[in-house]
């Protein structure tokens, strides 16, 4: 399926039902007073994030969403049945914006299982029996059932990763992402074989997740917006770790040190504080002759850490993954902290 990371809809709360006019008649009781019943409350669109989902995909070719609408109320006092709930599934990390409002910011899901009530259902009418006083016993009237909300959204998706891949093409983030999770990305030697972000999930024996972002391949210019590069450079905001694939061989006829100064570049250029969040240099393709020297010479040129590894072959890679839980534990220490 096509990964989708922006889409607009019509969302719209149920109607809540009218209020019943009745009176009670029964053989005996000739004279009942009013019994018409309440009507039932409309239900709620309400959006949900979904931890496994990646993208807004299933939400590309419908964009009206309804919840069902109260029953009406009915005599002898019985209340309408509300209205149920429709609930859109969406990806953690969308944005949900207000077109009709200059597309403000309603709200920001970036949390697992995190609910917003979106277009709230109408009130249900009351019945006449609501109506009696001691004044006017035999009321004939009621209240119809309040509309629900109406509302015309956008959503957009920045992707909630712990670790983003950055590199330019062919740096070998797709195969690094593959040998460490279940993900299953396009791979292949040629320049922008992965045209849409990927997630993989890696589980560690204490049942804890990591969560790695492939963001595709950056080109320079792209902060500018240049080629797909807003589309791509938005989903490295909210990755608490930022790993640099950068291509030891230098097949594309670029050096190591030249493109991390690059993508350095285009973080900060984009979002200013970006580049210098917590960063480890992944050196890919250790396999290949030239890549001990041009090492060297990158160790001279960069303070980051640096791991050598061979993604096609899967060396090392295992201790890229124990350094990304440290400094996870160490982001999260800080932020407990914060907290308290």
């Amino acid at each position: 399926m096509k990964f989708v990371d922006k889409v607009r809809i019509k969302i719209k709360g149920g109607n809540g039902g009218n209020g019943c006019v009745s009176f009670r008649r029964e053989k005996y009781v000739p004279k009942g007073g009013p019994d018409g019943g309440d009507g039932g409350k409309g239900g709620s669109v309400i959006i949900k994030t979904n931890f496994h989902l990646q993208s807004l995909a299933p939400l590309k070719f419908r964009t009206h969403y309804d919840a069902d609408k109260g029953q009406h109320g009915k005599g002898k006092d019985r209340i309408g049945h509300n209205g149920k709930d429709y609930i859109i599934m969406v990806p953690q990390g969308t944005i949900i914006k207000n077109i009709r409002n200059n597309l403000h910011i309603i709200a920001d899901l970036d949390q697992e299982d995190q609910e917003l009530v979106a277009a709230r259902g109408g009130k249900g009418g009351r019945g006449n029996a609501r109506f009696k006083t001691s004044v006017n016993r035999c009321p004939r009237n009621s209240e119809p059932g309040i509309e629900g909300e109406e509302k015309f959204l956008e959503l957009e998706l920045k992707l909630v990763g712990d670790v983003g891949l950055v590199g330019y093409p062919n740096a070998g983030k797709s195969t690094f992402l593959s040998a460490v999770s279940s993900a299953e990305p396009k791979i292949a030697s040629y320049p922008f074989t992965t045209l849409s972000p990927q997630i993989g999930i890696v589980e560690f024996d204490d049942l804890s997740r990591l969560r790695i972002a492939d963001i595709p391949g950056l080109i320079e210019g792209a902060h500018e917006n240049i080629g797909l590069g807003h589309e791509f450079l938005r989903h490295i905001e909210r990755t608490k770790i930022i790993a640099f694939v950068l291509d030891m061989a230098g097949i594309d006829g670029r050096d190591p040190w030249d493109d991390l100064s690059s993508l350095m570049n285009e973080l900060e250029c984009y979002k200013k504080g970006l580049s210098r969040r917590p960063s480890v240099i992944i050196a890919n393709k250790m396999d290949e002759k030239v890549a001990e020297e041009k090492l060297d010479i990158l160790r001279t040129k960069s303070a980051i850490e640096i791991f050598p590894i061979s993604a096609i072959i899967g060396t090392n890679v295992s201790s890229v993954l124990d350094r990304f839980r440290t400094l996870l534990d160490s982001d999260n220490n800080r932020s407990e902290d914060v907290d308290q």
